[in-house]
């Protein structure tokens, strides 16, 4: 019979078996957009325990800093209407490389969307650097749903930054929140 080693990740979460498929789900989510949340959805059903992990990511010039950028992730992971019951999902900021981070975590996949194929040839380049870095850590792609093929972050904000309607791209928190630093941006 296998030996299983109980840890406990901190308060409010349950205790995971030192066998559990930890998955981590990387971006910079500036912000998060319906699309991140389905891909969020649907690999918490395949891992044990889903780490979304927030990027500083400074050369993206993010809207958000990563303080607000995590409040906003976890503000959607907790909402009921996103369809997380957000036991198994946890949200933390990282500024190192994604491999080192996930080792860190003892994750064994990476999570990585893809929309189109445009995104295949970058991610499966990524893929094959971080096998390399650590072949004990597999990359899983899930395809976005067909609705939200065509979301990205970069323009939600475009659209949002220039009046247009996003609350179909994102929930109406995060719809709220870009308008509101939209209008502090030309107070």
């Amino acid at each position: 019979m296998e030996k299983r080693t109980e840890v406990t990740l901190g308060p409010g979460e349950r205790a995971m078996a030192a066998s559990d498929r930890i998955g981590v789900y990387p971006g910079t989510f500036d912000p998060i957009t319906n699309g991140h949340l389905d891909i969020i959805r649907r690999a918490s059903r395949v891992v044990d325990r889903l780490i979304v992990a927030v990027s500083t990511n400074a050369g993206k010039g993010p809207l958000f800093s990563i303080d607000e950028r995590v409040a906003l992730v976890k503000d959607e992971i907790k909402d009921p209407q996103n369809g997380l019951n957000g036991g198994n999902v946890q949200v933390v900021a990282f500024d190192n490389l994604l491999i080192q981070f996930a080792a860190s975590v003892k994750a064994t996949f990476i999570i990585r969307g893809l929309r189109a194929v445009s995104d295949f040839e970058y991610e499966f380049q990524m893929a094959g650097m971080n096998a390399r870095l650590d072949p004990a850590i597999e990359t899983v792609f899930l395809m976005a749903s067909e609705r939200h093929q065509f979301i990205s972050s970069r323009f939600v904000k475009e659209i949002g930054k220039l009046g247009g309607e996003i609350s179909q791209f994102v929930s109406p928190r995060v719809d709220q929140t870009l308008k509101r630093k939209f209008a502090e941006a030309t107070d």
